[in-house]
């Protein structure tokens, strides 16, 4: 950062992190892909900004959100390590985007729960730089400098990124169609209704449950249309007697809140693409679903 005034004891140094505190952690959660590990970069942020000589700092909000950048790049780092040892599929930790539509973006890119997962195949030096650019914006010569690179390979980092998300994901349909062929599949899940399953399933389509090993669920991804339908119409008479469903919000998109004894069992988050439904995302590891049903609750919904 260039050499400027004092920006102020203590006082002005916490406004000024409250203030650009949603954009940390919008940065942090899309990095990592989980709320609680955001929180902790967030929070590592804050103590670091409080240590801080503040004297030169003429940009505040350039200045946190650099560190939080590489914060998170480097908890993304160990974090792959701990996943690749994760019990079963691995899903992102769902958030409740109905009260913060942006969780602190101008635009909601980056936080869909099937982009968050297909993120993870990228090098989170990639992943940075396509969440600084495609939700919040950032100038190259800005991503350069925050990623400690030259504008070219920041370029060429976000266009790598762009160029696997296209290849991995088909063209989305708006949130009307999104919540009506979840709708139709729900009806169908829940009375094991094979012929509708098969409708309204790509046939490539992927189930993934994340239970993290604590909970039943596969700990293989379930592939194909067949397969899928099947599965889902075996599972049926195990899985919805007894449970109510909630529709609810999250990551940006229309989602079914599954409880069971007044107690969250399931997140279902669902890619539907022109193609059909692409993706079923089963969050049911508690340690996951628990805030996200919490944040729920206190939201009224």
């Amino acid at each position: 950062m260039q050499a400027g005034q004092d920006v102020g004891g203590l006082e002005e140094a916490t406004r000024q992190f409250l203030e650009t505190r949603p954009r940390l952690f919008g940065i942090a959660y899309r990095v990592l892909g989980s709320a609680a590990e955001a929180e902790d970069v967030v929070q590592d942020a804050w103590v670091r900004w409080q240590k801080a000589d503040r004297t030169d700092v003429v940009e505040p909000a350039a200045f946190l959100a650099t560190m939080t950048t590489r914060l998170a790049i480097n908890t993304a780092q160990s974090a792959r390590v701990r996943r690749e040892a994760y019990v079963g599929p691995w899903l992102p930790e769902p958030i409740d985007t109905g009260t913060d539509p942006h969780v602190g973006a101008e635009r909601a890119e980056a936080v869909e729960m099937a982009v968050l997962l297909l993120m993870e195949k990228l090098n989170p030096v990639e992943r940075a730089a396509y969440v600084l650019r495609e939700a919040f914006d950032y100038p190259y010569k800005q991503l350069a400098v925050i990623l400690e690179t030259s504008e070219g390979n920041a370029r060429q980092l976000v266009s790598r990124a762009r160029k696997h998300l296209s290849a991995e994901r088909r063209e989305q349909v708006g949130r009307t169609e999104h919540k009506r062929l979840l709708a139709v599949f729900l009806t169908a899940a829940r009375s094991g209704h094979l012929e509708t399953l098969e409708q309204v399933l790509a046939a490539d389509v992927v189930s993934y449950a994340d239970g993290g090993g604590i909970r039943g669920a596969s700990r293989i991804p379930v592939v194909g249309r067949t397969h899928v339908s099947k599965y889902l119409a075996a599972f049926a008479p195990r899985f919805w007697p007894g449970s109510d469903v909630h529709w609810v919000e999250a990551n940006d998109r229309s989602a079914v809140l599954v409880e069971s004894a007044g107690k969250a069992v399931a997140l279902l988050c669902a890619d539907v693409s022109t193609a059909g439904i692409d993706r079923l995302m089963w969050v049911m590891n508690p340690d996951k679903l628990a805030p996200y049903a919490s944040s729920v609750q206190a939201a009224g919904n």
